[in-house]
């Protein structure tokens, strides 16, 4: 996919609230990629109770229920770098070796 052409789709269940959640995660995003993303969607999902999946190229990512529970916002960051961007330095956010 060309550059400025990628696009993360955020999915969440409206019923657990979890719009702010994935506002947070979209600003994130958007804010570390912004030279690399063409367009942060969120998709609330009215009838899916539990739902939360993070898409890239609408390549599954992360998934709730799936990873059982909510990601790191670096770990995110990581994965989506991995995807669209994997020479891309992210700091502070850059998974660490031990």
């Amino acid at each position: 996919m060309p550059i400025n052409q990628n696009l993360i789709k955020i999915e969440y269940c409206t019923g657990c609230r979890w719009l702010l959640r994935s506002a947070w995660i979209a600003q994130e995003l958007l804010t570390t990629f912004q030279n690399e993303l063409f367009e942060v969607s969120l998709q609330p999902k009215i009838e899916q109770p539990g739902h939360f999946q993070i898409l890239c190229n609408n390549e599954l990512v992360w998934c709730r229920k799936k990873e059982q529970g909510f990601p790191e916002i670096k770990v995110i960051k990581q994965l989506i770098r991995d995807l669209i961007a994997p020479k891309k330095d992210l700091g502070h956010s850059e998974e660490k070796e031990v």
